[in-house]
């Protein structure tokens, strides 16, 4: 690990939370006002650098700013301060099924979400049958994935983002939907990440997971950064705050 494969700079990320909310022009005529809202900072103020070539984790309760947090390094929201720059060609799964359209065959859901990570039409076909192979639904490749379970759906968008071939692969909780066979496939294939230099950012409730896989992690509270540090003492530390004081 030479160097920095993302920097998250005093990056912080508001949303509107609405009160009173006018739905018509009509109804802001009547009432003679605008909405009726306030601002709510999902993330505030968060700074850290993640190594190249690292398994970096992100912990913390239900509402911390996690999610938040992916979606900002994956460019899905954009923070309204601060910046993240990546060092590195970036893809992500953050949610099942997402960049899949449900009408279409998990083949051509392949090529649709490949081209939308960046790939062109000949990679893709180049890699299909490895990305098949991975996902291990070959039987229903040519069904619609609307009929597919919530297992198999992480199964393909995971085989397709990791054959994009990323220096830098975010991963949300979705990796927990998958059976245990799965989840060590996924293992085996982040450690061969790392020989390669690439760099993993992970979501995980699991702590056990977290510890055992990552080399550092970041714990964020109520949208700010209350540790990063090793993955050890940062569980510890996190996990000691959920135990109340006698």
């Amino acid at each position: 690990m030479t160097g920095t494969a993302v920097r998250v700079d005093q990056v912080s990320k508001s949303f509107r939370l609405y009160h009173e909310r006018n739905q018509t022009l009509k109804s802001a005529i009547m009432r003679g006002r605008t909405s009726v809202h306030e601002d709510f900072w999902a993330l505030d103020d968060v700074s850290f650098d993640v190594p190249e070539g690292s398994t970096f984790g992100l912990i913390g309760s239900n509402g911390s700013g996690k999610s938040t947090l992916l979606k900002c390094l994956a460019n899905i929201y954009f923070p309204n301060k601060g910046t993240i720059t990546h060092f590195g060609k970036i893809a992500a799964m953050l949610e099942v099924g997402s960049g899949f359209h449900s009408e279409l065959s998990g083949r051509e859901n392949v090529f649709l979400n490949g081209s939308i990570l960046g790939m062109s039409k000949k990679e893709i076909t180049s890699k299909f049958d490895e990305i098949v192979a991975f996902s291990g639904v070959e039987q229903f490749i040519d069904q619609p994935v609307k009929n597919y379970s919530s297992g198999m759906y992480v199964r393909l968008g995971f085989a397709i983002a990791i054959n994009v071939d990323p220096d830098i692969l975010v991963v949300d909780e979705v990796l927990s939907v998958g059976d245990q066979e799965f989840q060590e496939k996924c293992f085996l294939k982040f450690a061969d990440f790392r020989k390669a230099g690439k760099t993993v950012i992970l979501v995980s409730h699991s702590m056990g997971t977290v510890e055992a896989m990552c080399d550092r992690v970041a714990w964020l509270s109520h949208g700010e950064l209350k540790k990063v540090g090793p993955a050890a003492g940062t569980i510890k530390s996190y996990l000691s705050s959920l135990t109340p004081e006698a």
